[in-house]
């Protein structure tokens, strides 16, 4: 336990075991990752099922609200991207997947997963290979494979 004082009131501050035994510092989204290994779970085909793009791109009064592609584009360019990473930034709460609406509206409920959604359950488990990938990103994964 570090305690550190601000205007003159010691606040007890719980620190992670880290290395050099520096206090843990906040999770951050890495955008390169989310641009790379992220991004591309929303246009992906899955059987039976829409592509996240196909709702998700328009006004539904859904939170997650990504750019839609410019006339003839098939993915999203550098704005368009910077622009969904904010928005998709939204619905997570860095360094805790399990608290993090983008992880669990689309998950079954059996699986921890909010009880509905409307464009069906993606994923049945936590081990499903698009949601590990989400989970790494919002554990704090970065595109050259360190965590931040």
């Amino acid at each position: 336990m570090v305690a550190l004082v601000a205007a003159g009131t010691a606040v007890p501050v719980v620190a992670a075991a880290q290395q050099g035994g520096a206090a843990a510092t906040p999770t951050q989204l890495d955008y390169s990752f989310f641009k790379t290994s992220v991004q591309p779970i929303f246009t992906a085909k899955r059987p039976g099922l829409v592509r996240c793009i196909q709702c998700h791109t328009q006004a539904t009064g859904s939170r997650l609200l990504l750019q839609p592609f410019t006339a003839g584009a098939t993915s999203w360019d550098e704005e368009q991207s910077r622009k969904n990473f904010e928005v998709v930034s939204k619905l997570v709460s860095p360094g805790k997947p399990t608290a993090s609406r983008l992880l669990l509206h689309p998950l079954a409920q059996t699986a921890g997963g909010d009880p509905f959604h409307a464009g069906g359950k993606h994923w049945d488990s936590q081990d499903a290979p698009e949601w590990r990938i989400l989970d790494a990103w919002v554990r704090g994964q970065t595109a050259t494979g360190a965590s931040r």
